[in-house]
């Protein structure tokens, strides 16, 4: 019996020390991400993308806040945001502080579910099943107006159900996005079109990577997308990786860059034609504060350098 109460013991105390550094820890353990992309013409010089997503953002979150603030120091040519920034109806005026510096350069957006409503409390084990999506759109809104204000007014582009150009460093560089698919506000028939010849890139832009808007924009020729919401998995088991997207992303794709084309699904990227497109989907910066944890998947943002085609 003895034995026994000391086994229960210890997994009890095994169990308290990883949800301590899952909660206290890992979730405040930021991180950059570098990968190198090879999708601007022959002969182009480098460009500097940063990738900022799903930072869910509190006023009292002073070290999320200061970490990414620093993130100008990196001098991008290109800032690309793909949403949930806040985290409740106070937060945007700290998210205009923390991009501060990062709003001087040029920018895209897109907008997540945690733009518009507050998040909700509710089971923590329903996001492992195939529920997961239930309830969204049913909470408080959020100040979502005053967010899409504040970065506009700082020259960032909403590229919410639109496409827009920019020239950066001498490119042109088209974008298609489209608003939270997670939501089911995506309007891809409002977007969908070949990619102009006259640009150097086409960058496709989304909340949440459902395959559905990934091989839309794969399909009219962007040669990059670009998403967050799946935060890594955000609980991952070490060595093997993440149990859930939170879409019907496969889970190989739930972090980092791939290949993506028209009918990837779950095939691997080693299975990826010529001239397939490249995928960056982002682990985020932050969680929910409905669930504050992260494991084995620490917060990140991605610093993309685009060099010239082989």
């Amino acid at each position: 019996m003895r034995a026994v109460t000391r086994t229960v013991l210890g997994l009890g105390l095994a169990g308290a020390g990883v949800l301590g550094w899952a909660s206290l820890i890992e979730r405040n353990a930021f991180v950059l991400r570098r990968f190198e992309v090879p999708v601007l013409p022959a002969g182009a010089d480098p460009l500097r993308v940063l990738h900022l997503s799903d930072m869910h953002l509190l006023p009292r979150q002073r070290a999320k806040s200061t970490w990414i603030h620093s993130l100008a120091s990196l001098d991008p040519d290109l800032v690309v945001n793909t949403g949930d920034n806040l985290a409740g109806p106070d937060a945007v005026p700290a998210v205009l502080d923390t991009f501060e510096l990062l709003l001087d350069r040029p920018g895209v957006f897109v907008l997540g579910s945690n733009d518009y409503f507050s998040p909700k409390v509710k089971n923590p084990f329903r996001y492992l099943t195939r529920n997961h999506a239930e309830g969204l759109g049913t909470s408080n809104r959020l100040p979502t107006a005053d967010l899409i204000r504040g970065l506009g007014s700082r020259g960032w582009v909403d590229l919410s159900n639109r496409r827009d150009t920019l020239t950066v460093r001498g490119l042109r560089l088209d974008f298609v996005g489209v608003d939270d698919p997670h939501l089911g506000y995506d309007r891809l028939d409002l977007v969908r079109g070949s990619a102009s010849p006259e640009a150097d890139l086409t960058i496709g832009v989304t909340h949440a990577p459902y395959q559905r808007v990934l091989d839309a924009f794969a399909d009219d020729g962007a040669a990059l997308l670009i998403a967050g919401h799946t935060h890594g998995g955000q609980v991952c088991v070490p060595r093997y990786g993440a149990l859930v997207t939170n879409c019907d992303l496969d889970t190989s794709r739930a972090k980092g860059l791939s290949r993506w084309w028209p009918g990837a699904g779950h095939r691997p990227s080693s299975e990826a034609p010529e001239g397939a497109a490249w995928l960056e989907v982002s682990a985020g910066l932050g969680t929910s504060p409905t669930a504050p944890v992260r494991l084995a998947c620490r917060p990140e943002a991605t610093l993309l350098t685009l060099v010239p085609r082989d």
